[in-house]
């Protein structure tokens, strides 16, 4: 037996129940639970509200595994050694700054602005999650509250975190060291 697990290990024992004449401990082996929670499954009594996953559609299993194990009650279900089974990592989409966090974003820039002058408007974006225009009317100092913007550290506002900034900060010094070398 393979220590690795289907993903949605639950949902996957609701389907096999459903859909294959495997005995109970087969998928209790197969999807890491007790027998009786897999007896559970098939009586209603456990996942009633779950929707079963086929773990043929996600490659964790083929049709061949299956019919093998059914045709023989003692052998284990195997799982696809190809399949990727860690989550793929989504695309970061629009950066939510809570209300209250929202009157921070121009102490923030200002940071960036005076502590790294040579930092673009797009790493700002990326960091702080504001706009093109807020960014340079604090850059050209016509912010029409410029009096009471303060430069403030963005991971103490909240506004990014100690690794985002660090990575930021690694760019703009390997962009600094390139020009040096540029105009040596």
């Amino acid at each position: 037996m393979t220590n690795k697990l289907p993903l949605m290990r639950k949902a996957t024992a609701v389907w096999l129940v459903e859909n294959t004449s495997l005995t109970f401990h087969q998928i209790a082996q197969f999807c890491g639970l007790h027998d009786l929670e897999v007896q559970g499954i098939a009586d209603g009594d456990v996942a009633s509200g779950i929707i079963g996953q086929d773990p043929v559609s996600t490659n964790q299993l083929n049709r061949e595994e299956i019919a093998r194990c059914q045709d023989d009650s003692t052998a284990n279900l195997q799982i696809n050694e190809t399949v990727d089974l860690k989550p793929k990592v989504k695309k970061k989409i629009a950066k939510y700054t809570p209300i209250a966090r929202r009157s921070d974003k121009p102490d923030g820039i200002a940071f960036l602005l005076k502590y790294h002058p040579e930092i673009t408007n797009a790493q700002i974006r990326k960091l702080i999650g504001t706009t093109n225009q807020m960014i340079d009317s604090i850059r050209n100092r016509t912010h029409r509250n410029i009096k009471e913007i303060k430069p403030r550290d963005i991971v103490l506002l909240g506004l990014c975190s100690q690794s985002q900034y660090n990575e930021i900060v690694q760019i703009i010094n390997n962009n600094k060291e390139k020009q040096q070398e540029d105009q040596s």
